[in-house]
């Protein structure tokens, strides 16, 4: 890899550069005791954004709309409308908050069945198979979308103010628990107090809160705000305009209805969520969110977004559907994604023009209890640090489609759950020195249990056929901390970086809550199938690879089993290879695995492969 710490060693050695760098205020806080939420962490330059710890509550940012509580409407009693709250900077183009009154031709029929499906597609389809209509997993009457929320306080609330600092935490003495901790233990989104030494230093630091690495504020409870429109019965709405700048308000909700919505423009322009929780999980403050069984046919609409956590489409809940074509979605804060399923619900897109420009806005995005996404066709980019094409904490199937992340990996499968391509043209190209795993870590496909709450442990699965996956920087595929079965088939793969390998199976340090050091490995079984491969593959020693060719598949490269850096103990079946009838492996160095099947061809070039009896081919 190459010089991926310049920019945390630079701000480490010189903190008065590294203030007005990282984008921090330079108030002088010597003396002081602060607390504030960990935005950035470059070296020992810890940037924190400033506020107040109080008694009871949950984790929230500070909201200028103290009409807006962003607590969760009450439950629909049957045979009732739930309509929005409206304000004069919240409005459909009717000036009013309720949706517009039906065409006459629009029957209103209570009938239960979701609009037509896009481009066609059988309802009956599988979605492994990449074809819309897929039910969704059920989720048990009356709960939330299991594990716990990352971040959360107990009885504790933070509220973030306006001022951030950057500290040097060089010689900070840092506690969590009461028991002392390393500062690589710390990550963006902690809750700290700390004691200000002299200059701008931290002597002392307690966490308050775990982030988690991935998301900040939140709770177990569903919070989703209000809206500034709310169609709660079903219809037909053509050409309207919907909008609002309020915090935690949805643009446009659409509440247990089957509604067909053409040509519309929902547009959430300002506006945040009081806490990422409740947007990232539940949609609060998105543009457009379904919910409560919802079936949403969406056709030839806009969808801007420019507010903070202002995901574009929100399908939310088991029993939703969102279905949608032919439209444009483009969001520019961080924490909004494109297309965002959670809970169990249901998301499936067609010909769609995504473009994202935050951070933390995946163009395909899932969180919290997952569900079913069906892709076919259309463009997906992202442009932001922690921002790849596709985010995956559910089962994820996209064809014929384009999907790029300009600053971040391409593609992320979170646990139990799978990312399925067929004919996509994928490009990732990850900094090496911002977003959240870069200190682990630079890919392109990432694989991985965040061990947060997020998403269920489990096998995770990827599997991609025919297309093409550039990997400009860094790794091509990179797994840790999770079991995941990898199945790769006529992908034209370019390893634009040159440096990096082609897979790294490995465990991790542990300071982002991925399991623990040292028994954080990866296990992985993967097919080559009349695929060609070039660049090696390191799996360290308490991971696994059980690695096969078939179908005429070649491979070449160097396979090595690297020491794990805790030094534990190596677990048996390191590095199991297959060669099937007709594959070939060209070596391109000597190479260390646990066994070897044969029953192709193999290129030694004069290199060594070593078993782990001791035994030497060439």
């Amino acid at each position: 890899m190459k010089g991926k710490k310049i920019l945390s060693l630079f701000c480490a050695a010189a903190l008065t550069l590294s203030l007005a760098a990282c984008g921090s205020k330079t108030s002088d806080y010597s003396g002081q005791t602060i607390t504030g939420e960990i935005t950035d962490i470059d070296g020992t330059a810890v940037t924190m954004q400033l506020g107040e710890l109080s008694e009871g509550g949950m984790l929230s940012h500070d909201v200028s709309d103290s009409s807006d509580s962003g607590q969760t409407p009450p439950d629909k009693l049957d045979g009732e409308t739930q309509s929005g709250n409206s304000s004069s900077e919240d409005h459909a183009s009717s000036d009013s908050s309720q949706p517009p009154a039906k065409p006459d031709s629009q029957s209103g029929s209570t009938d239960s069945q979701p609009p037509e499906m896009p481009s066609g597609q059988d309802s009956s389809s599988n979605s492994q198979s990449g074809d819309f209509g897929s039910q969704p997993p059920e989720k048990p009457d009356g709960e939330a979308p299991s594990g716990s929320a990352p971040g959360g306080m107990g009885g504790s609330s933070f509220t973030a103010g306006e001022e951030s600092v950057t500290l040097d935490f060089a010689n900070a003495e840092i506690t969590k628990n009461d028991e002392s901790i390393e500062l690589s233990d710390l990550a963006e989104g902690d809750i700290l107090t700390v004691e200000v030494g002299s200059s701008n230093t931290a002597a002392s630091a307690t966490v308050e809160s775990v982030g988690g690495g991935q998301s900040f504020g939140g709770s177990g409870e569903v919070t989703q705000g209000t809206a500034a429109t709310t169609i709660s019965e079903d219809g037909t709405y053509s050409g309207e305009s919907y909008t609002s700048t309020g915090d935690d308000k949805n643009a446009l909700r659409v509440d247990g209805a089957a509604v067909t919505l053409d040509g519309v423009s929902v547009d959430k322009s300002a506006g945040a969520a009081s806490n990422t929780g409740g947007g990232d999980f539940y949609g609060m403050n998105a543009a457009l969110l379904a919910m409560n069984g919802a079936a949403v046919t969406i056709k030839n609409a806009t969808v801007p977004s420019s507010a903070q956590n202002g995901n574009g489409v929100f399908s939310y809940g088991s029993g939703t559907t969102v279905n949608i074509s032919d439209s444009t979605i483009n969001t520019t804060a961080d924490n909004s994604g494109g297309i965002q399923t959670t809970g169990g619900g249901t998301t499936n897109a067609a010909d769609l023009t995504v473009t994202t420009a935050g951070n933390s806005s995946a163009a395909i995005r899932s969180d919290r209890g997952g569900g079913t996404v069906n892709v076919d066709g259309g463009s997906y980019t992202s442009n932001g640090y922690n921002s790849p094409a596709v985010y995956s904490t559910a089962d994820i199937t996209a064809k014929n489609a384009e999907l790029t992340a300009n600053s971040s990996e391409a593609l992320v499968i979170e646990g139990k759950n799978s990312i399925t391509l067929e004919n996509c043209a994928v490009s990732g190209n990850m900094s090496d020195t911002e977003g959240a795993s870069s200190d682990e870590n630079v890919h392109s496909v990432m694989i991985y249990q965040s061990m947060s709450g997020d998403a269920d442990v489990g096998t995770s699965e990827f599997s991609m056929t025919g297309g093409s996956l550039t990997s400009n920087n860094g790794d091509v595929i990179y797994v840790t901390n999770t079991h995941s079965i990898i199945k790769l088939s006529g992908v034209e793969i370019t390893d634009a970086d040159g440096e990096g390998c082609f897979m790294r199976v490995c465990g991790n340090s542990g300071s982002r809550g991925w399991g623990q050091a040292g028994s954080n490995g990866a296990q992985v079984e993967f097919t080559a199938d009349g695929q060609n491969i070039s660049g090696d593959i390191i799996v360290d020693s308490i991971s696994t690879l059980d690695m096969t060719l078939t179908n005429g598949s070649c491979f070449t490269g160097r396979i090595s089993i690297a020491a794990n850096l805790t030094g534990s103990a190596p677990v048996e079946n390191n590095a199991v290879i297959t060669i099937g009838e007709g594959c070939t492996w060209k070596l391109t160095g000597d190479c260390t695995i646990t066994s070897l099947t044969n029953n192709g061809t193999i290129d030694f070039n004069g290199y060594t492969i070593t078993l782990a009896d001791g035994s030497v081919l060439k």
